[in-house]
């Protein structure tokens, strides 16, 4: 019943896209829809309406590498083309890329089309990338900065859950390049990460701060969460398939058994429907708003942790509750053709503190959907990150 399901429902993503694609042509769509509609990205800052700028723009490049993998469909490849040249021409200029989360943009838009086609432009590109996010790893500290330029004092030594994502894209530099700088690092920021960003009831804060000058951790605070000692949910996704993934690249099994514990976490702590609440702190009759984009990331940080585990229990409780979660996005959370929406997932939550995105589509759930999808479909497809 589930694979009938996750055919049609990836029918209807398919369907969504070829809208965009239509309504947006080479610009890009915002962080998240208003009114379940996405709408071109904000003319703000010297930036023109759907320019390529933010940290998301990547997530629907990488759903249109996934379209082109499953169907061939040129459309897919040629727009996917088109947006290669946009993220070179961001990275030769560093174009708002004072950010960690370079590994997510460059990731999805270029070392995806690298792997499947080839593509030498956008090697090249996330390249550039690679040692542009190499520029923020605070040695003494051993993590990479998240936000705002190294001499920002207010901003300095900040690191968050997140960041584990953009990871992948260091592996992958060392991989090509030979240098084993970028997987040093990587490595080394995954430790830390796991020993002093997840808690000792493996919930994970939002944002750490390190003393660059000592090296020393300083302590964890939240800018998305619902206060500094609870455990904002997509946070906690994020820990799950950022640990995993980094296991994947180094094979320390240390991070394999932190992203273990952090799924169990995020599972002891999911509504009656399986999709959690913003923050986990929050549970059935709170009134608050859910999460299904923490969802699906979660669905996919589940998937690969069953990858790693030898047949048996363990696996098969990783790969169920995977399952289970995925089955509950489709069945309740994913926009129905006739909604007039243009999202993937409706009711996921950007920014609940500062009111932005907040019971909206984003771009992040629905490529993290999509790539929830392919993968319980396809189980031996190769992921981008």
């Amino acid at each position: 019943m589930i694979a009938v399901n996750l055919q049609y429902a990836l029918k209807g993503v398919l369907q969504t896209l070829n809208t965009n694609m239509s309504l947006f042509v080479n610009r890009f769509p915002d962080n998240t829809t208003v009114g379940n509609r996405y709408h071109l990205r904000l003319a703000q800052n010297g930036f023109a309406a759907g320019d390529n700028y933010g940290w998301t723009t990547g997530f629907w490049s990488g759903m249109l590498w996934i379209a082109y993998e499953l169907t061939g469909n040129e459309n897919y490849r040629q727009l996917g083309e088109q947006h290669i040249q946009d993220f070179t021409h961001r990275a030769e200029n560093a174009i708002d890329l004072d950010t960690h989360d370079i590994g997510f943009l460059y990731t999805l838009a270029c070392v995806a089309p690298f792997r499947l086609i080839q593509n030498t432009k956008a090697k090249y590109a996330a390249l550039l990338a690679a040692e542009l996010l190499m520029n923020r790893y605070l040695g003494t500290a051993g993590v990479f900065q998240a936000w705002g330029t190294l001499d920002d004092l207010r901003l300095r030594g900040s690191t968050i859950i997140d960041s584990l994502m953009n990871m992948p894209l260091l592996y992958w530099a060392a991989e090509q390049t030979g240098d084993h700088r970028f997987a040093t690092a990587a490595h080394r920021h995954s430790v830390q990460l796991r020993d002093h960003v997840v808690r000792s009831d493996n919930s994970t804060y939002h944002t750490f701060y390190w003393d660059v000058e000592m090296g020393t951790p300083v302590g964890g605070k939240t800018a998305q969460g619902h206060s500094d000692n609870s455990c904002w949910a997509r946070g906690q996704a994020w820990a799950i398939y950022g640990f995993a993934l980094n296991y994947r690249y180094t094979r320390d099994e240390s991070l394999l058994a932190v992203a273990q514990r952090c799924a169990n976490y995020f599972l002891n702590h999911l509504s009656q429907d399986y999709v959690p609440y913003w923050d986990l702190v929050f549970g059935d009759g709170s009134g608050q708003p859910r999460d299904s984009s923490a969802a699906a990331i979660a669905v996919c940080g589940l998937l690969e942790i069953a990858r790693w585990l030898p047949e048996g229990a363990q696996r098969q409780h990783y790969q169920t509750a995977a399952e289970t979660i995925l089955a509950s996005l489709v069945t309740h959370y994913a926009a129905p053709a006739e909604s007039g929406s243009n999202t993937l997932l409706l009711h996921s939550v950007y920014d609940l503190p500062k009111n932005i995105g907040v019971d909206e589509g984003c771009l992040w759930g629905d490529y993290f959907y999509m790539e929830a999808l392919i993968r319980s479909l396809i189980p031996n497809w190769q992921v981008y990150w």
